[in-house]
């Protein structure tokens, strides 16, 4: 399957380069995506969160093979966000396109008003912070609607409990639920998954990912008429509350991928980070994390990740096994170039099997993937994997915060939500994190702080 240029664009790359059924109020299950069955109907879109990540995933709903989706709603907190979008999607897909001014929304209900530009069985895109992610996907699927959410979906215990909670609601009503985790509709990996399963590295005993470059996620001091709120919405990778950080928006697909390819999850972790050189910076990240996973059978894996100039960089995950080696990820999400071998040095004279090349886009065919279940009605529902993949990657980053090895349960259980009021923001709500009076956030103090990542300022 050959891409065009548009398909191979990443969603953080693509900015750069830039009443079939009468009102209900009530689906019976498997209305909204019968409705689509047949293939003769276009599928409306709605995109609600419209920064590069966003817009991206827009712009592979408009690029499924057989064309029949249409964007016609827009929606974010920031207008010029709005625009930025509205204008790089339409140099993209203008005949796709039916957003009118009068449904493009700014503010913090902007997301009820995009839905409600929908038919049950469409599809919103839900592309926010991950702290809104329960919010929004509650509405949805109040409305009957397919989803498509980026990751992370959650960033602590109790939005990952309600996460799990709105994914057997999203099934009781047959919805189609996909996740950013676009790795898993890789050809390339699944054929990997299949090759790692058939035995032919042998048995693993251990995994290895790095995400190493400069620095990131540095927010300075809040300056000019920006509220606290709005600031921290715009700066969301710095704030753990609205992203979970550095470690969660980044990392988490490394750790999904690596987890896949063993077939479950860590039931533990062990960490250590610190914070080095972010100068007048005030977000409340580590430089560099490294953590030890563990799963239920002893195997570990190791991931370390670092942003800080002038280092290594590195973007790569590694599977070895008892009778060989697997490269998951070699420099980026795609291509991943994955191969087999059979020594551990992963000599090219011991290569046993890779991937043709070029390959197909994840990012392309995981929209491919959702919108297929849509038309045909297949069963389809990622919340549930993606809000454990995201709980998962939370407690590496707790352990390195809190300096204690953190189990599976301890994370599920954890009583602390970063956000509880996110559904009850407005434009004028005070933010959930305050600073000191020098404009500082609370930080992580590990071996101090143990039964959460930071203490709120009174």
């Amino acid at each position: 399957m050959k891409q065009t240029t548009s398909q191979q664009t990443s969603r953080r790359q693509f900015l750069k380069n830039t009443g079939r059924i009468a009102a209900a109020t009530t689906l019976v299950g498997g209305l909204g995506s019968s409705l689509y069955a047949a293939g003769n109907d276009t599928i409306q879109v709605a995109l609600v969160g419209c920064g590069g990540r966003g817009t991206g995933a827009a712009q592979n709903a408009l690029s499924v093979p057989n064309g029949r989706t249409k964007l016609v709603a827009l929606a974010d907190v920031f207008a010029d966000r709005v625009d930025r979008s509205f204008k790089g999607l339409q140099n993209e897909r203008a005949a796709q396109m039916d957003v009118p001014d009068e449904r493009k929304f700014v503010g913090f209900d902007g997301y009820r008003k995009a839905m409600d530009c929908l038919r049950p069985g469409d599809v919103a895109i839900l592309a926010t912070p991950p702290a809104f992610r329960w919010v929004h996907l509650t509405y949805a699927i109040e409305k009957g609607i397919n989803v498509f959410m980026e990751k992370p979906v959650t960033v602590d215990g109790p939005t990952t409990k309600r996460m799990i909670e709105l994914a057997k609601k999203a099934d009781a009503k047959n919805l189609k639920v996909g996740v950013g985790l676009m790795i898993r509709h890789c050809r390339g990996r699944q054929e990997l998954k299949k090759r790692i399963e058939s035995g032919e590295i042998g048995e693993i005993h251990m995994m290895r990912a790095y995400r190493m470059g400069g620095r990131a996620a540095n927010a300075r001091p809040r300056r000019g008429n920006i509220s606290e709120l709005l600031y921290q919405v715009r700066s969301f990778h710095s704030f753990l509350w609205g992203s979970g950080g550095v470690y969660s928006d980044y990392y988490i697909h490394q750790i999904d991928e690596c987890s896949w390819m063993k077939g479950g999850w860590p039931v533990e972790a062990r960490a250590i980070g610190a914070r080095h050189f972010r100068g007048e910076s005030v977000d409340q990240n580590f430089d560099n994390y490294s953590v030890e996973y563990v799963f239920d059978d002893g195997t570990r894996f190791f991931y370390d990740g670092r942003n800080m100039d002038g280092c290594e960089n590195a973007f790569s995950s590694f599977v070895h096994g008892t009778k060989g080696s697997a490269v998951v990820s070699t420099s980026s999400h795609t291509p991943g170039r994955v191969r087999t071998y059979s020594d551990q040095k992963m000599a090219r004279e011991n290569l046993i099997w890779s991937f043709p090349q070029p390959e197909p886009s994840p990012y392309q065919l995981e929209w491919d993937d959702l919108i297929d279940a849509i038309r045909n009605d297949k069963p389809y529902n990622e919340t549930e994997r993606g809000a454990i993949g995201s709980m998962v990657t939370s407690m590496g980053r707790m352990a390195a915060h809190t300096g204690n090895v953190i189990t599976y349960d301890q994370m599920l259980n954890c009583p602390h939500e970063f956000a509880p009021d996110a559904d009850k923001f407005t434009m004028d709500s005070p933010a959930p994190l305050k600073s000191d009076a020098e404009g500082r956030y609370p930080l992580p103090q590990p071996g101090v702080l143990k039964d959460r990542e930071y203490q709120e300022f009174v």
